[in-house]
């Protein structure tokens, strides 16, 4: 991973952990925007570390770096705050694609797992979403908060609160989480679902 990210001039490589009590010692000394979790120590291990990165850094993003995942556990993952699912399977280009795309802020599934995750969506017909919906669902990819969005839109919170129950109703997904998953295919490529985001750089949980 050092070698690869070393070619690599806007990720920066700062570290690996064999444990999760050292990563989190790792993330408090080098602040992070990016972690790379292995699967090695179980799903509810891994679960459990997922919230405790949250809990311990508000700028670092978990990515899961996974042999497979059932769909419920990709939904629970991302709704516990991993903004990343990779198969160790994939080549090393999808393994940079996908930490770009998270330290831009998006969330990212790697395309069985997504078509695992998203499958229903696409059964359904494609919402009708008016422009401001839209605003809302690019900023929700993205990674902004309500009150963030709020201020990007210059609208209130509650306004915010507002679409995003109307957006939930018209696509039926059921929270920001599964907004965030699907909110790219919902606009479509005309309206590309990114904001700038600070240079990423990355600790790598070690793990088979």
């Amino acid at each position: 991973m050092e070698k690869v990210l070393a070619a690599c001039d806007d990720l920066d490589y700062v570290g690996s952990a064999e444990g999760l009590t050292d990563a989190l010692d790792g993330l408090r000394r080098h602040q992070p925007h990016l972690i790379l979790i292995g699967q090695t120590a179980g799903l509810k291990v891994i679960f459990q570390f997922i919230s405790d990165v949250r809990n311990t850094s508000s700028i670092c993003q978990p990515v899961l770096w996974v042999n497979d995942l059932a769909e419920i556990d990709c939904f629970r993952a991302l709704q516990l705050g991993a903004r990343g699912i990779l198969k160790k399977t994939l080549p090393i280009e999808s393994l940079l694609e996908c930490l770009r795309s998270v330290g831009r802020g998006d969330v990212w599934i790697e395309g069985t797992l997504s078509d695992q995750v998203v499958g229903a969506l696409d059964r359904r017909s494609a919402p009708r979403l008016t422009p401001r919906e839209k605003e809302i669902v690019q900023h929700v990819c993205a990674g902004l908060k309500n009150k963030e969005i709020a201020e990007a839109l210059r609208i209130t919170a509650g306004t915010v609160k507002v679409h995003l129950m109307h957006i939930f109703e018209k696509t039926g997904v059921k929270d920001r989480f599964e907004l965030a998953v699907h909110g790219r295919r919902m606009l479509g490529p005309e309206h590309p679902a990114e904001l700038s985001r600070p240079e990423s750089r990355m600790v790598s949980q070690q793990g088979s």
